[in-house]
């Protein structure tokens, strides 16, 4: 086994390249420690250099209403009026306790794609 920190993309490229190689590794073997290993570092070099940041509610919000076929209408019920429901969606109003909680129940949006930001 022979690891090495990851420092660059061509780095990364590598370790994913040998972890095809081991990653039905049966447990207690080498190979199966050489895979944990290398899942750590992929994971802290990922973690450091391509960070996933929190999503947005709106975007949450958008997508779906996308996915269920709704109009700023049919989200009223959650968020209140017509104005408030324009403003929400263009980030002119944040969300209140109140809307996210209705927005959970009534859609199904995860809490935390609508807390993200709120």
């Amino acid at each position: 086994m022979s690891i090495k920190p990851i420092k660059s993309d061509d780095d990364l490229r590598m370790a994913f390249k040998r972890l095809e190689l081991i990653f039905q590794a049966q447990e207690g073997t080498p190979e199966a420690d050489e895979m944990e290993v290398l899942v750590t570092l992929i994971e802290a070099y990922e973690h450091k250099h391509y960070p996933i940041s929190a999503a947005d509610p709106v975007e949450a919000i958008k997508f779906r209403m996308e996915q269920q076929g709704l109009t700023q209408k049919d989200l009223e019920p959650f968020i209140g009026s017509s104005g408030r429901v324009s403003e929400v969606l263009n980030h002119k109003r944040r969300l209140s306790l109140k809307m996210v909680k209705r927005l959970h129940d009534g859609l199904h949006i995860p809490y935390e794609s609508l807390l993200s930001a709120a």
